[in-house]
């Protein structure tokens, strides 16, 4: 049997208002993390370029001056399960907090998605990066971070022992014998560990994919921990190539010490394209997104993304020492060794941040874009890419009708869909009931 060419993945990931800070204001683009119609274009669009994957964030606080596509937003899996709706092929993946949700209520929804979408659902594990998100839940008090990790490990256990209350085929629906659910095949839970106490069973079958795909961003040491035990695709902020590849083989690694094989976990960084027909009109887009800026928005993205207050501090002297953070490590780690790297001032870092959050940049021609993707998948240093597109719809647009077709041409990405399930796309099995 010949060897399958290997492929990348490719992931978009919403924010309806675009990922730049400024994005909503560029010509053509249809703002509104609440614009269904919107919505629905683009994971149609994705669809049509062939994607694994739409990905929805979400978090449970908002204030004043946040990022116009997180001030407000739709709840995430009743949003995928109307993008269920209008889509047959491309997975549906959302954010969903461990610090602040029961896990009987979130196994019921995603295990909800998963049959209503027939086998698309993916489960983003957070543990939940803001304390204020404490006081919408009747307490002040946040878990440390290395905590909220325990929290989440016992949680993901919970809920993979929640899909497993029926086996596969328990509801057998026998109209000769009357029998309408085989109930030996029915397994009660009876958890009770250090965080939770869940009796079980679900009342819903087993999900089409078993499990669905579950995905992590862990970028601390416990945080790498939990996406190498259970994540199945890793979604990364990377800006240099070696770290990049230094990452991946650290999760990979990690995956075989927990019994894993390396080639279940997808290792997915964003990036932000910006195309233009030619690299001058490109950077030309950049230009102006940039003359679109509010400052002070786009030093609070950077004060979020640092986990530290930066009203205060010079703009154009060097980018200050901070204390590490508790908050987004992964992004933080990544924008303090950019800013040291190439000697940028703390502007600099800001207007990085504003553009795409601090995940990678690619600016230039679709097929600069095409070389940028190619390099680091042919490196090692991503299995695909989550892309984060400066605004909607037209530069995702853009990116599916001439970027997707130059990664075909170049045999780097799917013609069309060989299965029906997000784990089919992913090239993962579904996971057998503990029971087989």
């Amino acid at each position: 049997m010949p060897l399958q060419p290997r492929h990348m993945h490719l992931g978009v990931f919403i924010l309806g208002s675009g990922h730049h800070v400024a994005g909503w204001r560029m010509p053509g683009a249809q703002a509104g993390a609440e614009n269904l119609p919107l919505l629905q274009h683009i994971a149609r669009t994705a669809e049509r370029g062939k994607f694994d994957l739409v990905f929805f964030a979400d978090a449970l606080n908002t204030a004043a001056g946040m990022h116009p596509s997180v001030l407000v937003r739709l709840e995430p899996i009743t949003l995928l399960t109307a993008l269920a709706m209008c889509t047959t092929h491309v997975g549906l993946a959302a954010t969903a907090s461990t610090t602040y949700t029961e896990p009987y209520n979130l196994a019921r929804l995603f295990g909800s998605l998963d049959h209503i979408s027939g086998g698309r659902a993916g489960w983003n594990v957070v543990t939940g990066a803001f304390a204020e998100a404490a006081a919408n839940f009747g307490t002040t008090s946040h878990p440390p971070h290395d905590e909220r990790y325990a929290i989440a490990d016992e949680f993901v256990k919970v809920l993979k022992g929640l899909w497993d209350s029926w086996e596969d085929g328990a509801i057998v629906m026998d109209r000769a014998t009357g029998q309408y659910a085989d109930t030996s095949r029915l397994h009660t839970l009876n958890h009770k560990g250090k965080y939770f106490s869940v009796k079980g069973p679900l009342n819903l079958s087993r999900p089409p994919q078993g499990y669905p795909v579950l995905i992590q961003a862990g970028a601390s040491d416990v945080g790498r921990d939990l996406a190498a035990s259970v994540a199945e695709i890793v979604f990364a902020v990377q800006q240099d190539m070696a770290a990049a590849k230094a990452f991946s083989d650290d999760i990979k690694a990690r995956a075989i010490g927990f019994g894993r094989s390396p080639d279940h976990v997808k290792i997915m960084p964003g990036v932000s394209p910006i195309i233009g027909s030619t690299e001058a009109e490109a950077r030309e887009r950049l230009l102006q997104l940039g003359e679109f800026l509010d400052p002070v928005a786009a030093l609070r993205i950077l004060s979020e993304r640092l986990g530290h207050d930066l009203s205060g501090f010079d703009l154009d002297a060097p980018v200050p020492e901070l204390p590490e953070s508790t908050i987004m490590r992964g992004h933080a780690a990544t924008l303090t060794a950019l800013a040291k790297r190439e000697n940028l001032t703390l502007r600099q870092l800001r207007n990085i941040a504003a553009g795409a959050m601090g995940h990678r940049l690619l600016c230039g021609t679709p097929e600069q874009v095409a070389d940028g993707l190619e390099e680091w998948f042919r490196a090692g240093a991503a299995d695909g890419f989550n892309i984060m597109p400066p605004w909607f719809p037209g530069a995702f647009d853009d990116f599916v009708d001439q970027v997707v077709p130059i990664l075909q041409k170049r045999g780097l990405f799917r013609q069309d869909y060989t299965g029906t399930t997000l784990r089919d796309h992913l090239g993962l099995p579904r996971p057998p009931h503990p029971a087989a």
